[in-house]
């Protein structure tokens, strides 16, 4: 006997809550951390490498597993995978949450890593399949995408508070509470769905894909001579190509690629994470350890820069459906460009107004850039593959993030050293708007005007 239609309305307005938690946990997972960072290192007793692997262990993870993760849905059924991914990060943040050194925390940040690419996908997919109404579907889309952006400010201010009035090991430990509530309710509100004809799971290039990023990742984090990590890097990266290139059903479609329209706002999409999110860890280091702010102090000084991502996602959609990408696409690289080159003028002693037109430039950008390089990219293929498309965007701009807090780390050096450090910034503000130039290049090449 089938539900009354008011009930089900309830019951779908009660699982797009759920599935906006989960979510959540995911997006705040990537900026909570950052303002916890110094606190860890001293507690933990480690240096600039170790709060490296903290942020990037989940980094690495994600980026390499999110394309699988959608597969694993289809081919296993949406509800079991979000419920999998649940306990997944409640069992990670609990290790993260009481590990007694450095190597357990960044093994707990994995295994969230792991939890997120089954969360990210899948909450997704399972408020797709509950809202089959065109109308329905994009209004519920739409809040779970606001529900993800709101996360990005919320992580500091949060992290911040948990760090200066708790302890940073709260940052991860209150994901519990909020996991034991969405947990049941999850097994309750979500019906199981499964694909009749599933893609068949690329385990060999999930496992090449992750072993690449990583070792890249590694090798840029130790700074030293790591040739023979590099070759690693190399040998995995040309297994993984080859393999994709030959099996029937491969995680990345190469073919795709080869499409200036689809690769130019994937690159585009890297290049905004690599300088955005590399600019974001530095800046934390910076306003903590160099000027020695507190957490919360810290973390409400970086709003300029989340805010504006999380406000201009509604505006961005606007300007671009209306406009097309290319647009919005310009006007985030031409103020990210500018916010990268004012971190020439920095100082370990400057004053917060100089760091201001860092975090408004690459904030405003970021949110002008988001909305458009997921449309541009979604646009540029078939209807039947905007999921991949939107999938691959993704795990490039993760994979970038990934790469961007072990590159800008290595090149700003220890945090304790604050003339180096100061230093290695003005080489970022460089290198930043050089990368953001490029893609605005890239844009006006590959990008449709409308």
């Amino acid at each position: 006997m089938s539900s009354p239609p008011r009930s089900r309305s309830r019951e779908n307005g009660l699982l797009l809550v759920v599935m906006c938690v989960g979510m959540f946990l995911v997006q705040l997972d990537v900026t909570v951390v950052n303002v916890a960072l110094p606190q860890i290192a001293d507690d933990l007793h480690t240096g600039l490498q170790g709060q490296q692997w903290v942020v990037d262990g989940y980094a690495v993870v994600l980026a390499s597993l999110l394309l699988a993760g959608g597969t694993i849905g289809d081919r296993y059924g949406h509800k079991r995978v979000v419920l999998t991914g649940l306990a997944l990060f409640g069992a990670a943040s609990l290790v993260c949450g009481v590990a007694p050194n450095v190597g357990l925390l960044i093994a707990g940040r994995a295994l969230q890593g792991l939890g997120a690419a089954l969360l990210l996908p899948g909450t997704l997919a399972v408020i797709t399949r509950a809202f089959p109404d065109e109308k329905e579907q994009a209004h519920a889309v739409g809040i779970w995408a606001g529900v993800s952006a709101l996360a990005l400010p919320a992580g500091p201010l949060l992290g911040g508070a948990l760090v200066s009035g708790v302890s940073w090991r709260a940052v991860f430990l209150i994901n519990l509470p909020v996991i034991a509530v969405a947990f049941p309710a999850a097994i309750r509100l979500v019906r199981e769905t499964v694909d009749k004809h599933p893609r068949r799971l690329d385990i060999p290039g999930m496992a090449l894909a992750t072993l690449t990023l990583a070792a890249v990742v590694y090798a840029v984090i130790t700074s030293g001579p790591n040739t023979a990590v590099w070759v690693a890097a190399a040998a995995s990266l040309a297994g993984f190509l080859l393999w994709e290139r030959h099996t029937p059903d491969p995680l990345l479609p190469l073919p795709l690629l080869r499409h200036p329209a689809f690769a130019g706002p994937n690159l585009v999409a890297g290049a905004m994470n690599l300088v955005g999110i590399g600019t974001i860890f530095v800046a934390t280091l910076y306003l903590q350890t160099v000027q020695h702010h507190s957490a919360i102090v810290a973390g409400a000084m970086l709003l300029p820069l989340f805010v504006p991502l999380a406000a201009l996602a509604p505006v961005t959609g606007r300007l671009t459906g209306r406009y097309g990408p290319r647009l919005p696409m310009t006007g985030g690289l031409v103020l990210g460009i500018l916010g990268s080159l004012a971190l020439l003028g920095l100082s370990p002693t400057s004053s917060y107004g100089r760091l201001l037109p860092v975090l408004l430039g690459l904030g405003v950008g970021m949110g002008l850039l988001t909305a458009a390089v997921v449309a541009a990219a979604v646009r540029s293929v078939p209807p039947d593959r905007s999921g991949l498309a939107s999938g691959v965007n993704n795990t490039a701009r993760q994979t970038a993030g990934a790469i961007a807090v072990a590159a800008y780390g290595a090149i700003a050096g220890s945090p304790t050293d604050g003339a180096g450090f100061t230093s290695g910034l003005h080489t970022i503000g460089v290198i930043g708007a050089v990368a953001w130039a490029a893609a605005l290049a890239l844009t006006w090449l590959t990008v449709p005007s409308k």
